[in-house]
């Protein structure tokens, strides 16, 4: 049985409704989206940040203008790095970004404001995070429609809200950051493949030890194609540390399935958070003629778990959680409320468990043994 025969069940008035609330919250966030000059470095005079977030950055965006760290969305033939320093407002909430009213300076009292940069080339930034005395670094891949301050952004609101302890890495890949744009973000992301499946294998051997990936939506397609790629290039010892969560990947199931024949099963199972209510994914099922969607599989189906067990996954349903907005899509955002609820004593299961789960939000327990927020999503 393959993950390709679950999925969502909406019809074709479901999907139009999709698409009108994915226009209306993208238009919405268009209106508001920030533009590069959120990255420039914003002088912090007496003020005195209580919490600032190190992220290092890694992207196949081309430089704007050589030795400034502007992206843009040109692919580039070789990786851009380097590092910036995000300031955290005192006024900030869970799963949000404070960003400046339009016609307004970023002011870091009151916005996530860039207080430090650095232009980095490959040996710098792994030097630098070699000689962090932290945990796990934890690589975040965006998913479609993202630009690149958008990612650095999250990734910093992620890291704080979750008090992740290892270093925070970001690997941008060029989303033209445009609802229309699809399939021009699909090829994009398939483009940086390549990129990805080496920055895990230089993350590795620079740490000497494990690294985790969060990857969303598109992302988790380029995620495991970077997975599928280090495993024909006979690079196994890569893949044993690794530890892998995608958020309502944007994967076909056919797709999926093949790629983890290629693959095989992780040391530590990859865990795929999924809803079936999923708006965008039923929007990227219409989009690729009804096919099913691995972020939208249905965790309560026995033929999902099987087929989970037999391949060496984890699949949870966190439909339960509360969404960030209409779409139903991003409710990883809200990293506080998803650590807790599955890291509950009451989960009964060792680490590493391969299977499909429900988790009931309400209860903040699971259906079924599993533990999460121990490799990923640590709190201190």
């Amino acid at each position: 049985m393959r993950f390709a025969t679950f999925g969502p069940h909406g019809q074709s008035r479901a999907v139009f409704v999709a698409l009108c609330l994915l226009s209306a919250t993208g238009l919405a966030a268009c209106a508001g989206r920030p533009g590069p000059e959120t990255l420039g470095t914003v002088a912090l005079d007496d003020y005195k940040p209580t919490r600032v977030e190190t992220l290092y950055t890694v992207t196949t965006r081309d430089r704007a203008e050589p030795g400034q760290n502007v992206f843009t969305t040109t692919k580039t033939r070789a990786p851009n790095y380097a590092s910036f320093a995000v300031s955290i407002p005192p006024n900030h909430q869970p799963a949000n970004i404070e960003w400046p009213k339009p016609g307004r300076k970023v002011d870091p009292k009151t916005d996530f404001a860039v207080v430090a940069q650095s232009v980095l080339d490959r040996t710098q930034m792994l030097q630098s995070i070699s000689r962090r005395e932290a945990a796990a670094p934890i690589v975040f891949v965006h998913g479609y429609n993202y630009n690149f301050q958008e990612s650095l952004f999250r990734l910093a609101q992620l890291k704080t809200d979750s008090n992740l302890d290892g270093t925070p890495v970001l690997f941008s890949w060029p989303s033209l950051a445009a609802l229309p744009a699809y399939v021009a973000d699909k090829e994009s992301a398939t483009y940086s493949r390549d990129a990805l499946a080496n920055l895990l294998s230089d993350m590795v051997r620079a740490r000497k030890g494990e690294v985790d990936v969060f990857a969303h939506s598109m992302g988790g397609w380029l995620t495991i194609e970077a997975l599928r790629q280090l495993r024909l290039e006979g690079k196994g010892d890569v893949l044993d540390r690794l530890r892998v969560i995608m958020a309502a990947p944007d994967i076909d199931g056919d797709v999926f399935t093949a790629q983890l024949d290629v693959i095989g099963r992780m040391r530590t199972p990859i865990t795929i958070l999924v809803a079936p209510d999923d708006r965008a994914l039923q929007v990227s099922s219409f989009l690729g003629a009804g096919t099913q969607r691995v972020g939208a599989l249905d965790a309560r189906d026995p033929e999902v778990a099987e087929a989970a067990k037999r391949y060496g996954v984890t699949v949870i349903d966190i439909s339960s959680l509360e969404s960030a907005d209409a779409t139903n899509h991003n409710r990883f955002f809200d990293v506080k409320q998803l650590a807790t609820a599955l890291n509950k004593p009451n989960a009964t299961a060792t680490l590493g468990d391969a299977g499909a789960f429900v988790l009931d939000a309400a209860a903040q327990t699971v259906s079924s043994p599993f533990s999460l927020a121990a490799k990923v999503l640590r709190r201190r």
